[in-house]
C-alpha cells in the first residue's frame, strides 16, 4: 500500500533556477502542479499552481492570474469560470502568489516591478510547470494576463519588461505603476483597462494617466470606467475573458480609439481625448 501510495504522489524536485515542482495526487490528465521559487530581489513569495484541461492535447497558451496586493491567487485554478474558459481556447492556468519583503510602505507592491526579478520567476516557473504537466510546448507559450489591484500593476509592468511574451494585459483598479510610457512594442500588445468609479482618486488618476500618454502616442488599448463600481472586483472578470476572446478569434487587432463608458464619471475624471468609442471597440465591453 505504501509503494502504490509512492508511486501516486510524485516527490517534490529540485529543478535548475531554483524552482521546486511538485504534482498532487490528481489523475495525470487532469493534475494540477505546483512551483515555489526562492526569495528574490523584490519579493520574499513567489509560489505558482498550473492547471491545464485534460481534454486539450496541444495548449494554445496560458491565463496568468494575479490576485490583489500580497495575497494568493493559486485558487483561481480551481475556480469553473476560468475553467471553463481555459477548456474552450485550448489555454492552461496558472495562479500566482507574490509578497514583498517588509519595507516602509506596504501599500506599494515592489513585486510588481516584473524587470526586478518577480517576473523572471513566474517565467521559470511557466517553463518547469509546463513541461512537468506533459506540455513543453506551453513552456514559451502566449500569455494572457489577468489581475486585480496589484495584480493589474504586475501584469502592465510585465508587459512592459516582456511584450514578446503577451498576448493580451489587463489593467485593474490599481494604484501604484513604475512605468509610465511603455515601450513601442508594449503600446502594440493588446490591453484593457478597468477604472472604478467610486475608487480613490490617485487610483483613478494614475491608471488615467497611463492609457492618455500611450493612447496619444498609439497604444492598441481600451479604457472601461464603471461608474458605480469601486475597487471591488465587480463586472471586470467577464468583460476580461469577453476581451480575451476577441484576441483569440482575431477580433480586437485593429488600432482603436480613445474608448470610454458614455455614462461615466465625471468629465473631470475622464482622459483629455476620451470620446465616444471607435466602430471597432464592441459596446459590450463597458456597463
Amino acid at each position: 500500500m505504501q509503494q502504490e501510495r509512492q508511486e501516486e504522489m510524485k516527490t517534490i524536485l529540485p529543478i535548475a533556477m531554483g524552482v521546486f515542482i511538485a504534482a498532487t495526487g490528481y489523475a495525470d490528465t487532469n493534475a494540477i502542479f505546483d512551483a515555489d521559487s526562492p526569495a528574490g530581489t523584490n519579493f520574499a513569495v513567489a509560489a505558482f499552481r498550473w492547471w491545464s484541461p485534460e481534454e486539450t492535447k496541444v495548449l494554445q497558451g496560458v491565463v496568468v492570474m494575479v490576485p490583489g496586493s500580497n495575497d494568493d491567487g493559486r485558487g483561481q485554478v480551481e475556480d469553473t469560470f476560468w475553467r471553463e474558459f481555459a477548456g474552450r481556447h485550448a489555454l492552461a492556468l496558472v495562479g500566482c502568489w507574490f509578497k514583498d519583503h517588509p519595507h516602509e510602505n506596504m501599500n506599494i507592491e515592489n513585486y510588481a516591478q516584473a524587470d526586478h526579478g518577480s517576473g523572471q520567476a513566474l517565467l521559470d516557473a511557466i517553463e518547469r510547470l509546463a513541461k512537468e504537466a506533459g506540455h513543453p510546448e506551453a513552456s514559451a507559450a502566449p500569455l494572457l494576463l489577468w489581475g486585480l489591484s496589484a495584480g493589474g500593476e504586475f501584469n502592465y509592468e510585465l508587459a512592459c519588461w516582456k511584450p514578446e511574451r503577451v498576448q493580451a494585459f489587463v489593467v485593474n483598479k490599481g494604484g501604484y505603476y513604475f512605468t509610465h510610457l511603455a515601450p513601442a512594442a508594449t503600446r502594440n500588445v493588446p490591453g484593457i483597462f478597468f477604472i472604478g468609479g467610486k475608487d480613490e482618486n490617485f487610483r483613478i488618476q494614475s491608471i488615467q494617466g497611463i492609457y492618455a500618454v500611450n493612447n496619444k502616442a498609439g497604444a492598441v488599448w481600451h479604457l472601461v470606467i464603471s461608474p458605480d463600481e469601486g475597487h471591488e472586483l465587480g463586472k471586470t472578470r467577464e468583460l476580461a475573458v469577453e476581451f480575451f476572446t476577441d484576441v483569440l478569434t482575431g477580433k480586437a487587432e485593429s488600432r482603436q480609439s480613445p474608448a470610454c463608458n458614455s455614462t461615466a464619471v465625471q468629465d473631470s475624471r475622464q482622459p483629455a481625448e476620451c470620446g465616444s468609442a471607435s466602430p471597432g471597440f464592441p459596446r459590450r465591453w463597458t456597463d
